[in-house]
């Protein structure tokens, strides 16, 4: 399982599960590659000093009893309530307050200036009411806390120093390269400064803690309390902040991840003149372009983020960028996939007006957006209704062959069976051929069809015919916007055509 690695009361970094990538190098990379040193023994000796120790307090409820409760109604409900106030864990219950007591945690983290800065993982001092920072030399200070960044797990500390702190300075962490040699210094099990040192495994990894993931991965051992330390390269520069490990154990097993470098710095910067994250906002909700997606949009390769939802007044919507379109490229740069494109909009400059290059109708477009400035209660628009028609749909439900599934024009019983809406609309999939395309891809009962090849439809007849399109034009796919349980979703279905 995936565990933030310092002395926890506490961890918030959920289970997923990693699968390793085994990468190969080209013969010019290995003949350009660094040699392995002799000894880290200089690099460690003058890196040290600038990484430190943190330990964090709260008060907690300490619950004590059994963790259980009778039923409602149970004739030992008074009595269990009774027992629990007289012992004062009865909280608002009548009885004295629960308990509390104070938790500890330790982590690490790397001064990066002179005059205190302190980087650590946001969940090193999330909930903390005290925030202590033990020197290299034994020291202790009392650490404030500057800003915090949830979204990459980064956190700015400031302490006071009676002189002048050694520091490090940050490094590329988009130079690192699979197989070049990395070194850890932190805090594991709180046994004070340790130096560990491995190779970078992999780069790009995504372990699915946010929207930013884009972990390096190392096999430099790190444990349970190097959470926050940092991760250098030959040259002793910063190239990642220390922050979980793969492990079923809690120990090592070779697979660590750090922040790295290339997102952490620009957070700290900001956070530091802040006290906040400033990041760009578009205003879309996107999707994956898988390959059935990009041969029914007519892409030559599944690349790119799909837009599955246009925020309202957002900057997207204001610019004429619409459901259904490809971004491709974005300031300049490449849209490769669609975990790309937040990472990009978020370094972005806000309010500055950039190309957005995109796919539509079979052919590139370029508009100009004016980026916004995201805020954290700003949700990704969902798929807008589609248009409702003034004119009774001829026939109510259907069989689409080509499909796989049955489809029906909305109505009272139709929303009483699925749970739907008041009020609910459209082209809804009562039924789903198991052995079908449309199963494979995820479409269930209960689905509302918004879109099909790009155009709303709002009864089953314009499904039928925008099907019966596709089939004549010997299509293999059919583009469809299909409202979900979890939301609006673009799905490219394969064509039966025998259907």
């Amino acid at each position: 399982m995936l565990q933030a690695f310092y002395n926890p009361v506490r961890s918030k970094v959920s289970a997923a599960l990693v699968i390793v990538l085994l990468g190969v190098t080209s013969v010019s990379q290995i003949a350009n590659a660094r040699p392995a040193p002799d000894s880290f023994a200089d690099l460690a000796e003058r890196l040290l000093p600038s990484v430190v120790n943190i330990s964090t307090s709260q008060m907690v409820a300490d619950r004590q009893g059994p963790d259980f409760q009778f039923p409602p109604g149970s004739p030992f409900e008074d009595l269990f309530r009774d027992f629990m106030d007289r012992n004062g864990q009865g909280g608002d219950q009548g009885g004295q307050a629960p308990h509390k007591r104070r938790a500890t945690a330790l982590g690490s983290g790397f001064i990066i200036s002179a005059d205190g800065y302190i980087v650590t993982n946001n969940h090193v001092i999330d909930g903390a009411d005290e925030i202590t920072v033990r020197l290299h030399d034994g020291d202790t200070l009392e650490a404030e806390l500057i800003g915090r960044d949830p979204k990459t797990d980064v956190a700015l500390l400031k302490v006071e120093p009676k002189e002048d702190l050694p520091f490090v300075k940050w490094g590329s962490s988009d130079d690192a390269r699979i197989g070049d040699w990395a070194m850890a210094i932190g805090n594991p099990f709180g046994l004070g400064g340790t130096v560990t040192a491995g190779i970078v495994s992999a780069r790009n990894r995504n372990i699915n803690q946010g929207p930013y993931d884009d972990f390096i991965q190392t096999d430099a051992s790190i444990n349970r309390g190097n959470s926050g330390g940092p991760l250098f390269n030959l040259d002793g520069d910063v190239i990642g902040i220390n922050s979980a490990i793969y492990s079923p154990s809690g120990g090592s097993v070779g697979i660590g991840f750090a922040i790295p470098s290339a997102i952490a710095q620009s957070v700290i910067d900001q956070l530091k003149e802040y006290g906040r994250t400033r990041r760009g906002w578009l205003g879309v909700h996107i999707q994956t372009v898988t390959d059935d997606i990009a041969d029914s949009v007519g892409l030559d390769n599944s690349t790119g983020a799909m837009v599955a939802g246009v925020s309202d007044d957002g900057p997207a919507q204001k610019a004429g960028i619409k459901q259904g379109d490809v971004i491709l490229t974005f300031d300049g740069k490449d849209v490769e996939s669609m975990r790309r494109l937040p990472r990009i909009v978020a370094d972005t400059k806000i309010g500055k007006e950039v190309d957005v290059e995109i796919w539509r109708d079979g052919k590139k477009q370029t508009v100009q957006v004016e980026l916004g400035e995201l805020e954290e209660d700003v949700v990704a628009a969902n798929a807008p209704a589609s248009d409702d028609s003034q004119n009774p749909a001829a026939i109510d439900e259907a069989s689409v062959d080509a499909l796989g599934i049955k489809v029906a024009n909305v109505n009272d019983e139709l929303r009483n069976r699925f749970n739907l809406a008041e009020g609910t609309e459209g082209v809804i999939v009562t039924e789903v051929n198991g052995d079908s395309f449309a199963a494979e891809k995820g479409v269930r009962p209960g689905d509302i069809i918004i879109e099909a090849s790009h155009r709303s439809v709002a009864n089953v007849e314009d499904v039928m015919n925008a099907v019966k399109s596709a089939v004549d034009d010997e299509k293999r796919t059919i583009l469809m916007l299909i409202e979900t349980s979890a939301g609006a979703r673009y799905f490219g279905l394969t064509l039966n055509a025998d259907g």
